[in-house]
């Protein structure tokens, strides 16, 4: 199992837009330090607060130029929003400069974000499955040619050529009930959260994914909120309002019957050992960890060795103008040595 991050970088008010991308290339920095294995950068558009992210990939090609070992992951670039063109010479050159630490995870998004691009939503299914074909092709074949609806290109030689062989690694987001079956049928590792599919719509495309998969072993990296603490009202008061307010977030532009507010308001009853591995840092009444209601009720689990006291360091670099985030009980929290970090783990 792998254990990586993911961020979509909010930039709530009173912090600029220059030092949130510091922050976060702190972020990756200390990863890089700490062992996680991928930093995952989200492309959300037209919503400062939500998150300033709108190039992963250059954020990722510049974070190379600081780490030596983490690999680098979009999640999601947005296909449909894109010429392909464009794609495959941007995630060629971040490949290159983080000398072959690129992971290519593709989606479309949700609706909002496609009125400002000028494409219509019900195109994005189509450009989306046309986009991929088209990026694959081009990097394992030389030249080449595709006629698509929306994408065309004759004998084609597109540079530079990613540094891995023959492309970086593609896993696509899986959160609509079609995209299940569609990475099971190409053989594509994919992407998952409770906090955008209820846990029982989660566990049915799941299931759904394996079946397509007939026999294929498959590869699914499931995202989910992580916090380590002493107590359960200490979870809820560290963490309660920054989930809230995503989730909200979430809801405002996600398709209907996405994850429901009410689904995170409950924590567990008491600390939960993790299933195997330790929490080290701690003292001996602090080795648990606590996970939201609907983390529970979707069965989630973790495994992993994570030192609490650095680890709450990696959501809070400080620089001369500020904690990342915008947390208030900054220093409170270093002196508790507590960890809230947003989890990716895959096998």
């Amino acid at each position: 199992m792998r254990f990586g991050f993911f961020d979509q970088l909010p930039c709530p008010n009173g912090f600029s837009e220059r030092q949130r991308y510091r922050d976060f290339i702190g972020q990756i920095e200390l990863g890089d330090a700490l062992g996680f294995d991928t930093a995952w950068l989200g492309e959300i558009h037209f919503s400062r607060a939500f998150s300033i992210l709108a190039d992963p990939l250059m954020v990722l090609a510049a974070a190379a130029q600081r780490t030596t070992r983490i690999r680098l992951g979009t999640a999601v670039t947005l296909l449909p929003l894109h010429n392909p063109i464009r794609i495959v010479e941007e995630a060629a050159a971040a490949d290159i400069l983080s000398d072959g630490r690129l992971e290519f995870g593709v989606g479309r998004g949700v609706a909002y974000q496609y009125p400002g691009y000028g494409i219509p939503l019900e195109e994005s299914r189509e450009r989306f499955e046309e986009a991929l074909d088209f990026i694959v092709q081009s990097w394992t074949n030389e030249p080449f040619s595709f006629k698509g609806k929306y994408f065309r290109a004759q004998d084609l030689s597109i540079v530079p050529k990613p540094l891995q062989s023959p492309h970086p690694p593609v896993r696509v987001a899986a959160n609509s009930p079609d995209t299940f079956p569609f990475s099971g049928r190409r053989k594509l590792p994919i992407f998952a959260s409770p906090l955008i599919n209820p846990p029982d719509k989660l566990k049915a495309g799941l299931a759904i994914y394996r079946d397509t998969l007939a026999g294929t072993p498959g590869d699914t990296a499931l995202a989910f909120p992580v916090h380590v603490t002493a107590s359960r009202a200490q979870a809820r008061q560290d963490c309660e309002a920054g989930l809230m307010r995503f989730t909200r977030g979430r809801r405002a532009r996600a398709p209907q019957g996405s994850v429901r507010l009410q689904e995170l308001r409950g924590f567990s009853p008491g600390p939960r050992p993790l299933r195997t591995g330790q929490v080290r840092g701690l003292r001996p009444r602090h080795r648990g960890i606590r996970r939201s209601g609907l983390l529970r009720r979707a069965g989630a689990g973790a495994s992993a060795r994570i030192w609490v006291r650095r680890v709450h360091l990696l959501l809070q670099p400080r620089w001369n103008d500020g904690p990342c985030d915008g947390q208030t009980i900054d220093d409170g929290v270093r002196s508790r040595g507590d960890a809230t970090l947003p989890i990716v783990l895959g096998h």
